[in-house]
């Protein structure tokens, strides 16, 4: 009989990836509570409409990439591709309201039919952060700061770069997709397919084009400084103001961009040039008109997510995580003896100290192979005078035999 094989773009994580993997979630887990965010957690699946409506029916997420299907009643379902548009109906459904501004974050597996590539998967996981009801800078600027304290703390902010745009007010954004329509329907025959595509229905998008037939009229399209108006620059300014203030690098990036029209001020990405050609590793912006979409009032909101096996990644190549030095390692030279040893282990845990025993195979060959283990301390388990004793080693090779209360309080110590 066949093995059954693992879903092309799926992947089993194990060791060194897998403690990577586990320190990007702590160290979000932990920079998270430090800002205030509220743990959430959300549903892997939500109504189609959730996504269509929120990305947008003609996008390629919502085209080409999410797996949909019908359940038994005949309602389409659709495995989340991301995670702001669940957190926005939320927000919505269960009267959130209440507590805006909201400040959440979460962590999980995302699902998009897309090519793999290397730090992208059909399977893959994100951090996400999101601040819904507030509609002044400062709530932009802490997301930015949240996410650039990450990366440090992460340990691999260098060779990452914070590029930062603004979208513009509603008016502004208009004016500027009015210009880029124009600007672009006089090269129209000699842009990419995409692009071309693109034009009447997303031509922000072309801006972003990566195909080399669009480089050289994307370098001279016309830029959102041109058509911002004076609150639209000062929203801006006050972003780039306060990230001066808190100490967090930037640069200016007049070419990012967001295609769908509820995208408002704000948009960024951090990116690298260690994970080729799909360098980000966390980007977002402000999203002020997404919750109108879902049916909602209007609700300013600004958020951003992380690709958890890119930050792995780039945590790996910057030495990665040691696993932690085994503490106790415990033998159990004589089966008569195993007993004792398991209360003694089962109160080291108890009391916060990590443990393992060797009590299979040959007696005789047990004490060896503890040795081997290069933990702390050993404590080796046999029988004196008809009675189970322990003798503890640590690192100055010194012994006796001791309690099992003994040991524990030797190792509290």
């Amino acid at each position: 009989m066949e093995t059954p094989q693992a879903i092309r773009g799926t992947q089993d994580i194990f060791g060194a990836d897998a403690e990577a993997f586990a320190h990007v979630v702590e160290t979000f887990e932990r920079v998270r509570k430090l800002y205030r965010f509220r743990r959430v957690e959300m549903p892997v699946f939500e109504k189609t409409t959730v996504f269509s409506r929120s990305l947008g029916e003609t996008t390629d997420v919502v085209s080409k990439e999410m797996y949909s299907f019908d359940d038994r009643g005949g309602e389409s379902l659709t495995l989340r591709p991301e995670f702001t548009a669940g957190i926005a109906r939320a927000y919505l459904t269960n009267g959130w309201q209440q507590y805006a501004p909201l400040k959440v974050a979460t962590h999980g597996p995302l699902f998009r039919y897309e090519r793999p590539q290397k730090g992208r998967y059909r399977q893959f996981h994100q951090l996400d952060a999101e601040i819904l009801g507030a509609a002044e800078p400062q709530a932009d600027v802490e997301l930015l700061v949240m996410a650039d304290q990450l990366l440090k703390e992460l340990g691999i902010a260098d060779g990452v770069t914070l590029q930062l745009n603004t979208l513009g007010d509603a008016p502004s954004r208009e004016a500027w997709r009015a210009a880029l329509v124009a600007y672009f329907r006089d090269h129209r025959a000699i842009l990419s397919e995409d692009s071309q595509d693109r034009l009447e229905r997303n031509p922000l998008r072309i801006l972003d084009s990566k195909d080399p037939r669009d480089k050289p009229f994307t370098a001279d399209a016309p830029r959102i400084d041109d058509f911002l108006s004076d609150e639209a620059r000062g929203f801006f300014g006050k972003v780039t103001g306060g990230l001066d203030a808190a100490g967090v690098a930037w640069t200016r990036a007049p070419s990012l961009v967001r295609g769908l029209d509820y995208y408002r001020h704000t948009a960024f990405e951090f990116v690298t040039d260690r994970l080729g050609a799909q360098g980000t590793v966390l980007g977002g912006g402000r999203y002020d008109g997404l919750l109108e979409a879902l049916g909602g009032p209007h609700t300013p909101a600004v958020g951003w997510a992380a690709g958890i096996e890119r930050l792995a990644m780039l945590v790996a190549d910057a030495g990665g995580i040691a696993e932690d030095a085994l503490t106790a390692i415990l033998a159990v030279e004589h089966d008569e003896a195993l007993a004792y040893a398991q209360k003694a282990i089962a109160a080291l845990r108890r009391g916060g100290i990590d443990a393992e025993m060797i009590a299979t195979g040959s007696p005789r060959k047990r004490f060896d192979k503890a040795v081997k283990a290069g933990a702390g301390v050993l404590v080796s388990f046999t029988m004196r005078d008809g009675a189970p004793v322990a003798n503890m080693r640590a690192a100055e090779r010194t012994q006796a035999y001791i309690a099992v209360e003994s040991v524990i309080q030797s190792l509290r110590s």
